[in-house]
């Protein structure tokens, strides 16, 4: 299912709840009223029971990177956690680095550095938020949700509608998703934001089966922006992607080229959609790209550059027959043009 631009891991769901910081009646300690022999034999009633319980093992913290340093936390984060203990406050913070940093390359590591740091400050909305993150980037939709919503009641914060929409869509749920996209807490965003709520309730309609509402969704006047920011270029992709499956290519093609303009930090494959619909491919060398007619008969791989990933016309892949020194594709020695044949030897 299209995540609407969002990505999304395979569409796990853990209904265990969030977690929260009200624990339950039970687990209270108890409240001592006189009469001592009625105490439970756990809390404070009865120690010596309480010595013999059998206590659960403390869950080890994932190992942390060597660059995970608190002071590389964002400044904002690093005020919410002077609530805390100093030592408390330092590993919360290494672990929110580290969660930070892995996002993108190794989500599922990333997600067990920010529980660990829900479980050691849940009382805190930016950790809360870090938790709904990780677990949305391995497709843990509804504690997603829930953790997001948690940090929204603690800051007060709607900078992640986005997500929890899409959390939404995840869910298989994407009227809900519609209705965050369209409430009033959406009216106050920044444009970037804003932007992303369209794609997502581009998406919604599209789960829907209701492709011309998507592109109903994404015909705003940031369309016609020129600047290349991040957002811009996914929603150029976003409307692309939605004119191709209403069979408008030529549009679809000049909105794939405009996304692949401005997508200066690769958050979309604009250049290889547009390179498919334009019937070329693009080979990979190194870091360089290179693009090749990909149904010319007349060219094929040659031997000395295949492994090059070049393409060369199939005559050039074989130096002339009796020069083996010289150059592959190599023009004739001038001197060689001015020798007479044979053949005019004998008119002579």
């Amino acid at each position: 299912m299209e995540r609407g631009g969002y990505r999304g891991g395979s569409d796990r769901r853990d209904d265990r709840p969030s977690g929260g910081y009200r624990g339950d009646r039970g687990d209270r300690p108890y409240r001592a009223s006189g009469n001592r022999s009625e105490a439970p034999r756990r809390g404070y009633g009865n120690d010596r029971h309480r010595d013999e319980a059998p206590r659960e093992p403390r869950e080890a913290a994932p190992e942390l990177p060597e660059d995970a340093l608190p002071y590389r936390l964002d400044a904002e984060v690093r005020g919410e956690l002077t609530t805390l203990p100093k030592s408390l406050a330092d590993v919360v913070a290494k672990h929110l680095v580290a969660a930070g940093e892995l996002l993108g390359e190794d989500p599922e590591r990333a997600y067990q550095h920010a529980v660990y740091a829900r479980r050691k400050a849940s009382r805190i909305g930016a950790v809360r938020e870090a938790a709904g993150l990780a677990a949305y980037s391995v497709g843990k939709w509804q504690e997603a949700l829930s953790e997001l919503r948690a940090a929204r009641r603690m800051n007060g914060r709607n900078v992640y509608l986005a997500v929890m929409a899409d959390c939404e869509r995840g869910l298989g749920r994407p009227e809900r998703a519609l209705e965050i996209a369209h409430g009033p807490e959406a009216e106050g965003l920044e444009t970037a934001e804003q932007i992303e709520l369209r794609i997502v309730a581009a998406g919604a309609r599209r789960d829907m089966g209701d492709v011309r509402a998507a592109l109903v969704e994404l015909q705003v006047p940031e369309l016609k922006e020129r600047r290349a920011r991040p957002w811009v270029a996914r929603l150029f992709y976003a409307y692309a992607d939605v004119l191709l499956e209403l069979g408008r290519t030529e549009e679809a093609r000049e909105y794939f080229s405009r996304a692949a303009a401005v997508d200066q930090e690769g958050e979309t494959d604009a250049d290889e959609r547009l390179a498919a619909l334009e019937g070329v491919e693009i080979v990979d060398i190194g870091e360089d790209v290179v693009w090749s007619d990909a149904e010319d008969p007349d060219f094929e791989d040659g031997p000395g550059d295949q492994a090059a990933g070049m393409t060369v016309p199939a005559d050039m892949s074989e130096a002339p027959a009796g020069d083996e020194d010289s150059p592959r594709g190599a023009a004739p020695d001038e001197t060689d043009a001015e020798v007479p044949s044979d053949r005019e030897d004998e008119s002579s």
